[in-house]
């Protein structure tokens, strides 16, 4: 490293220091030399430059007034070159250098100022190429540390080798990937800075204080996740801020090869619901697929739905908030993503009421983390065995689509908690059902192609409006008449008569069985 202290400690430079300046000012590292005769040099001089000068400019300002235009320009220190006109170091210079704090060393009239120049140019060259060394080393260590599965950890371990930082690696979805120190919340302030645009240079953890985020991007320029020191940034130095970039690259590696084996474990239980809605036709694949996750098919099983934010978009990081609480809970579980639900299949060989309290817990940890999203948790009931799935998924869905109707009341239901008419319906086989919808909405759903009308989604908001002729014409911003017609209409391609209640019961059933499909 470039400093002061080194051109000093070379002999054949023959340097003298005079004054020292602060503490450590003279190992301080030196961005390069600047040589200069000019009365005021501050607008040139970058900071933590080593201003070089033969003191031409002794006649113009004085040596208060020159030291003081350096300090301006944050100088790192002054080398004052003797000559025949000054064989001694002037004392007024070395005064002002004194009361100012600023490092100050003479050179003698025998070594010219192109020598410290190139003495200045290898010492630099030579930390360069120890640095470029280092950081070619630390790859190979990463990369091998990589390659043995490692992970986030492993990265980490290697980069503490050469600087001793404390540092967290935190996902976009507020997952802990390496590193220790403080709880749920530092992961969850870590998450919410690496979801601003753009991220900002440093944090403030809750009970760790101000930590410097380094972003691990993906393949597509994506924010990831971020490496988190514990350190504000000024008080890094610059190679420690290139091993943790260093680091931050390759942890881009390790976070696209999580992702991708979330996303295989992902299609992976979604079809686990695919195979257990099918019944028999693959039923004999169930088991298997159950064992892949830790779960023993021959055990009792319960099937948990769970809805978080009602018509929202579901949250980003629900579904890996749902899967760290069975984590915790140590319980074994398949968690699956539906369209607007999330489901997990679980063994559970105690009672329904102490699933009803697991399901109340689990509302809990999610509120932790969604404090403004409601969650409902439907219970399907329990299985014997794999071969009895089918009819608890289909319940706990059922039940959980009740409850994120319902604004108030229990966010947890089983099946037996919840009186409608959607449950008898879950009890029969869902192609009956569609059948019996089809029988009823099928000359609707014709006519509607072959005429451009819309029978079926008149038939739906007038029995929505309970029979309210203006209120349906109003939806349909259509007469009266017009819809008068239409209801007639209905009446004779499907027999029914929406002024008699057994039948407006047939075509309202018809509706929502046709919805369960």
């Amino acid at each position: 490293m470039l400093s002061l202290e080194a051109l000093v400690n070379d002999p054949a430079l023959e340097l003298t220091l005079l004054v020292p300046g602060p503490p450590g000012a003279v190992s301080a590292e030196v961005l390069w030399l600047h040589n200069t005769e000019l009365p005021d040099p501050s607008p040139y001089i970058r900071a933590t430059e080593l201003v070089l000068t033969n003191g031409l400019w002794r006649d113009t300002v004085t040596a208060d007034q020159f030291v003081a235009a350096l300090r301006r320009a944050n100088a790192a220190g002054l080398v004052f070159g003797l000559t025949e006109q000054s064989p001694q170091p002037p004392s007024d210079l070395v005064d002002a250098c004194t009361a100012a704090h600023m490092p100050l060393a003479s050179v003698s009239i025998a070594v010219p100022f192109t020598a410290i120049t190139e003495t200045a140019a290898r010492i630099q060259g030579e930390s360069r190429q120890e640095a470029l060394a280092g950081l070619v080393r630390r790859g190979n260590a990463l990369a091998t540390s990589i390659s043995r599965g490692g992970g986030a950890e492993g990265v980490l371990e290697v980069l503490r080798r050469d600087h001793d930082l404390p540092l967290v690696v935190v996902d976009r979805l507020g997952r802990r990937l390496a590193g220790d120190g403080g709880d749920g919340g530092v992961d969850r302030a870590a998450a919410d800075a690496l979801a601003r645009r753009p991220p900002p240079l440093e944090v403030e953890l809750p009970g760790l204080g101000t930590a410097s985020l380094f972003l691990v991007e993906g393949a597509i320029g994506d924010v990831d996740a971020g490496v988190f020191c514990l350190r504000p940034l000024r008080d890094l130095t610059a190679e420690e801020r290139d091993g943790i970039e260093q680091a931050a690259r390759f942890l881009s590696l390790e976070v696209a090869k999580q992702q991708a084996l979330q996303a295989i474990e992902s299609r992976f239980s979604s079809e686990l619901l695919e195979m257990i809605l099918s019944g028999p036709a693959r039923a004999a694949d169930v088991p298997e697929r159950l064992r892949a996750f830790g779960i023993d098919p021959s055990a009792q099983l319960s099937v948990l739905t769970m809805i978080v934010g009602g018509d929202r978009l579901r949250p980003s990081g629900s579904t890996d908030e749902i899967e760290g609480f069975f984590t915790r809970q140590g319980i074994p579980a398949v968690v699956a993503v539906g369209s607007q639900d999330t489901v997990a299949v679980i063994p559970w060989g105690s009672a329904i009421s102490d699933l009803v309290e697991l399901g109340e817990q689990l509302v809990g940890a999610i509120a932790t983390r969604f404090p403004d999203d409601r969650t409902v948790v439907g219970i399907g009931g329990l299985a014997a065995n794999s071969t009895g799935l089918r009819e608890p998924l289909i319940r706990s869905r059922e039940v959980c689509q009740v409850l994120r109707r319902r604004t108030t009341g229990p966010q947890v239901g089983t099946f037996a908690d919840v009186g409608t008419h959607r449950m008898l319906l879950a009890l029969h086989d869902r192609d009956l059902l569609q059948r019996f919808a089809d029988d009823i909405l099928g000359p609707l759903r014709a006519n509607d192609e072959q005429s451009n009308t819309e029978l079926v989604r008149t038939l739906r908001v007038f029995l929505g409006n309970d029979g309210h002729w203006a209120a349906t014409a109003a939806d349909l911003y259509v007469h009266v008449n017009t819809l008068r017609n239409r209801v007639a209409r209905i009446g004779e391609l499907t027999g029914r008569d929406v002024t008699k209640l057994q039948d407006r019961v047939d075509l309202f059933l018809a509706l929502e069985a046709d919805g369960l499909s």
